[in-house]
C-alpha cells in the first residue's frame, strides 16, 4: 500500500512566523529517501507553491488555494475547481457595499502584504497572485454578516491561520478528486493529512489518517483529529518521523 502525505504549509509544514521548514528537515529527508508523494494542499497560490517546491525538489502533485486548482505538473494536467478570481471579487464588492470594512490582498500594496505577512517583498508578490481565492481580514463583529452574503452567492467563507478566504471550493473536494488519479498510478493508497487551521478540516475529514500540529498559540484548533506533538513544523516532523516508522 503506497503512503501519500498530504499537508498544509503556513503554519503546519511552514513556521507561522518565519515560514521555516529547518524543524522539519528529517521528515522531509525521509519522505524524499522512501519516495512518499508529498503534495501541498494550502491557501497560497501557484507561484507561491512552486517556490516551495523547486526549493524542496518537490515534482508531486499540488492543490492550490484552498481547493481552487488541482496541478499535476508532469502530466501538465490542471484541474480547475474553483471560481476564478474575478466573479469572486464581484461578491466583495456586494459585501463593501453594504458598508462592510473588508480588506482584501487586491487592497494592500505588495509592501503592504509583506509588511502584514512577514514575507519578502518577493514572496508576497507571488501571494497576490490569487486565481480562485479572495484572502482577507475584516472586524470579528462583521464575519456573520460578511458569511451570509458569501453563502447567499454559493460561495464558501474559510478560516485560516491569519485570514480569512472566500473560495467556491474546499481542500476535501479538491482531495477527494486527485485520489482517483492516484490510485490510478499506485493501485491501493493510505492518505495522510497534516494541518493546523480550520480549513485544514475539509482535508482532514478525506484523508485515512488525519494529524492536526498545534498552532503558533501553542493550542490544537480541534479534538476531533489525531494529535501531532508540537507547533508547525515540529509537529510535522514528528508526526511523519513516527507514521513512517524512522
Amino acid at each position: 500500500m503506497k503512503e501519500v502525505i498530504f499537508t498544509d504549509l503556513d503554519g503546519t509544514l511552514l513556521d507561522h512566523k518565519t515560514y521555516s521548514y529547518f524543524k522539519a528537515k528529517k521528515a522531509l529527508n525521509l519522505i524524499k529517501k522512501k519516495k512518499i508523494p508529498l503534495i501541498f494542499c494550502t491557501s497560497k497560490t501557484r507561484a507561491e507553491i512552486e517556490f516551495y517546491r523547486k526549493k524542496l525538489g518537490i515534482n508531486d502533485p499540488f492543490i492550490s488555494e484552498n481547493g481552487g486548482a488541482i496541478f499535476i505538473p508532469r502530466e501538465r494536467k490542471i484541474i480547475k475547481i474553483g471560481t476564478e478570481y474575478k466573479k469572486l471579487q464581484k461578491v466583495v464588492d456586494k459585501i463593501k457595499k453594504k458598508g462592510i470594512k473588508i480588506t482584501t490582498f487586491k487592497d494592500l500594496s505588495v509592501k503592504e502584504v509583506a509588511k502584514d505577512t512577514g514575507l519578502t517583498l518577493e514572496r508576497a508578490k507571488l501571494a497576490k497572485r490569487r486565481e480562485y481565492d479572495i484572502t482577507f481580514k475584516a472586524d470579528k463583529k462583521d464575519i456573520g454578516k460578511i458569511k451570509k452574503i458569501v453563502r447567499r452567492n454559493r460561495l464558501k467563507l474559510l478560516k485560516g491561520g491569519r485570514y480569512y478566504h472566500i473560495t467556491k471550493s474546499d481542500k476535501g473536494k479538491a482531495i477527494r478528486i486527485l485520489k482517483k488519479t492516484l490510485k490510478k498510478k499506485y493501485g491501493k493508497i493510505k492518505t495522510i493529512g497534516i494541518g493546523d487551521s480550520e480549513n485544514d478540516f475539509d482535508m482532514l475529514d478525506n484523508v485515512d489518517a488525519p494529524y492536526l500540529v498545534k498552532s503558533h498559540n501553542n493550542k490544537y484548533k480541534s479534538k476531533k483529529y489525531n494529535k501531532a506533538n508540537g507547533i508547525g513544523p515540529e509537529g510535522f516532523n514528528n508526526v511523519v518521523l513516527k507514521i513512517l516508522k524512522w
